[in-house]
């Protein structure tokens, strides 16, 4: 296993010590042999999930799931560093902008804001926690890369919300999303968490791990070793 989750009653993100033991013996025996360890997914949904999550130092880790779901606020709890969040530039355009100016007049600025940080991040070699709506697979294979290029691994922490949840989220920070919007997004993580129940994280992806709002607010730490 290229990079390793751990929490309280878990070793290497597996709830089992007989877990982690098996899950370590396969890493071993893959990098002895010269092949990519298999991709590893992690179901810590649930009441008594771990408390922190560790990855190898420079690995990438991409958060994704539902809009209101609770995406930003476990990365601005939880990691290293505060991490990479598109949320966070389009604060700082707002603070500059009128009131009165709707978003989608400087909603290309903000992209090109958050996506200029995030190279920067990337071409550091530094290790990352990066925010991703979960709809566009170009930003997991451009992480992917640049995760292959530092001869590190990406990771992907799933967040699996009801649509109730993501919306009252929504509600509660005072910014909605689209129907249609919506629609894309559930359909999109809809696909992620079956592919991951089904033993398959999304190409490029060294492990997942999945978290539902219980085990992720008793996540206190998204971290590097």
């Amino acid at each position: 296993m290229t990079g390793t989750a751990t929490g309280e009653g878990a070793v290497a993100g597996v709830p089992t010590q007989r877990g982690a033991v098996r899950a370590q013996g396969a890493a071993g025996a893959a990098a002895a042999s010269g092949r990519r360890p298999a991709p590893v997914v992690r179901d810590l949904r649930g009441p008594g999930g771990p408390r922190w999550l560790r990855f190898a130092d420079g690995d990438i880790v991409v958060v994704s799931g539902l809009p209101g779901g609770g995406k930003s606020t476990l990365i601005r709890r939880a990691a290293d560093g505060g991490g990479i969040d598109s949320q966070d530039a389009r604060e700082r355009w707002e603070r500059r902008m009128p009131a009165a100016l709707p978003y989608a007049v400087y909603r290309p600025a903000v992209r090109i804001a958050h996506y200029w940080g995030l190279w920067r991040v990337l071409r550091s070699g530094a290790p990352a926690v990066v925010h991703d709506c979960g709809t566009q697979s170009w930003v997991r294979a451009l992480l992917a890369r640049a995760a292959r290029r530092r001869g590190r691994a990406l990771h992907l922490v799933l967040l699996d919300t009801t649509p109730e949840e993501a919306r009252a989220g929504q509600a509660a920070r005072g910014r909605g999303v689209s129907a249609y919007a919506f629609a894309r997004h559930r359909g999109a993580v809809a696909r992620l968490l079956r592919e991951a129940e089904s033993g398959r994280p999304p190409a490029g992806c060294a492990s997942v791990t999945l978290l539902d709002r219980p085990a992720a607010s008793r996540l206190t730490e998204i971290g590097f070793h």
